[in-house]
C-alpha cells in the first residue's frame, strides 16, 4: 500500500449540528483522490451535555491494520534509535490499534467528551495527501531529500508582517 503524507487536524466549532458544507467539500476532495480520509472522529455535545460520536474512514479494516503497523514501526524505530525488536513491538501495537478499522483510539472519544463545552463539536482527522505521492516519488527518484516542511497559516503571515513593521519602525 502506498501512503502519502498524512496530516493531523483537530477542529472545533460551536453548535452540535452537522456541517453539510464541510462534508460536501471533504467528499469532493475524496472523490477527486486529492485526499484520503485515514480516520475521522467527530464528537458532538448538545446544549444538555449529551454526546454522540461518529467515525469515518476510507480505509478497509485490513488497510487500517497495515497503516497502523507502519506508523507503529516508524515510531518504534524513532524511539528506540534503530532497535528492530522495539520497532516490531510498536508495529504489532499499531496493527492492533488499526484492527477495528480506525487509528484514532477510543480514549480520544472520552477525552473530547470531557473537554468540549455544551453545544459544540470537535473532530480529529487523519488526512492523507494523495496528490503528493507522485511529487514525493519524483523527488526520491531524482535524489532530492526533503529538509523541512511546514504549513504556513494566515495568522503566521500576519505575525511576520507585524514583526517586520516593528523592526522597520525601529530603524
Amino acid at each position: 500500500m502506498t501512503i502519502g503524507p498524512v496530516q493531523l487536524l483537530v477542529l472545533g466549532m460551536e453548535g452540535a449540528e452537522p456541517q453539510p458544507q464541510l462534508r460536501a467539500e471533504l467528499d469532493s476532495l475524496r472523490d477527486s483522490e486529492t485526499v484520503r480520509l485515514i480516520d475521522l472522529l467527530i464528537v458532538r455535545k448538545d446544549a444538555d451535555g449529551k454526546t454522540t460520536a461518529d467515525r469515518r474512514s476510507d480505509l478497509t479494516t485490513d488497510e487500517a491494520t497495515e497503516v497502523g503497523a507502519l506508523a507503529g514501526a516508524l515510531l518504534g524505530l524513532g524511539l528506540a534509535e534503530g532497535d528492530e525488536k522495539e520497532a516490531f513491538a510498536f508495529a504489532e501495537a499499531g496493527a492492533e490499534a488499526g484492527s477495528d478499522g480506525h487509528l484514532i483510539g477510543d480514549d480520544a472519544v472520552w477525552y473530547l467528551e470531557d473537554t468540549i463545552p455544551a453545544d459544540s463539536t470537535a473532530a480529529i482527522a487523519l488526512v492523507e495527501h494523495r496528490w503528493a505521492i507522485p511529487l514525493r516519488d519524483a523527488m526520491r527518484d531524482a535524489g532530492v531529500s526533503l529538509i523541512k516542511d511546514a504549513w504556513i497559516h494566515p495568522v503566521d503571515l500576519v505575525g511576520i508582517g507585524l514583526l517586520a513593521a516593528e523592526e522597520a519602525a525601529t530603524h
